[in-house]
């Protein structure tokens, strides 16, 4: 348990997932409506079938780094080196980042949240970190799995990161679609200047 980078990792997808709860909660409270849990489109539903163990993986695999010293959970050779340290640190760092900024997007969104692409129409926000990226919220969970394959570099979870990022960009994607649909050429502007997961460095429509 002297571990501290996988000590906080560990802290911060718990966080992750409790904020995740809380936000299903309050959202489900305030709408009468299960915000995704059951996606509504069949595409989704199939990213589902693979999303939730992969989310049930990310959190045992560094929880099991932690009482394991075996070759599959536990950390290689490398990983434990005094040299490798301050890449552990500041991927730790960086997923406590990703969570704070997370938080603060879920905030922003409020009743308009939820964790697929449904049927009500909801509001089109562009201001905050939705100004310059679109998927503030996927891309700093790509960010904080690619953070947790750095603190736990285990072939585990390497494969479920990959995953994850996968996953991540057919879903941003597929939300695109949705939305250009929904909002019209109010969506399609927002687009030409905005990043999908980074901020655009032009003005042109990818």
């Amino acid at each position: 348990m002297n571990d501290v980078p996988l000590v906080v990792l560990v802290a911060t997808i718990w966080g992750w997932v409790l904020g995740v709860a809380i936000m299903v909660l309050r959202v489900r409270r305030r709408n009468r409506k299960l915000v995704g849990l059951v996606p509504e489109q069949r595409v989704e539903r199939m990213m589902w079938l693979v999303w939730v163990p992969l989310i049930a993986a990310w959190m045992y695999f560094p929880y099991a780094a932690l009482r394991r010293s075996d070759a599959l959970f536990g950390l290689p050779a490398f990983a434990q080196l005094s040299s490798y340290q301050p890449l552990r640190y500041a991927a730790a760092g960086c997923a406590v980042v990703s969570l704070l900024v997370t938080i603060r997007c879920w905030l922003r969104m409020g009743d308009d949240w939820r964790m697929d692409v449904g049927t009500r129409k909801t509001a089109l926000i562009t201001d905050g970190l939705f100004r310059r990226i679109r998927h503030p919220i996927y891309a700093f969970s790509m960010l904080q799995m690619v953070s947790s394959a750095v603190v736990v570099p285990t072939a585990p979870m390497i494969a479920i990161t990959a995953i994850h990022l996968t996953l991540m960009n057919l879903k941003a994607r597929n939300e695109e679609r949705h939305l250009s649909v929904v909002h019209g050429e109010s969506y399609r502007r927002y687009v030409a200047r905005t990043g999908r997961f980074f901020p655009r460095l032009s003005s042109r429509e990818s």
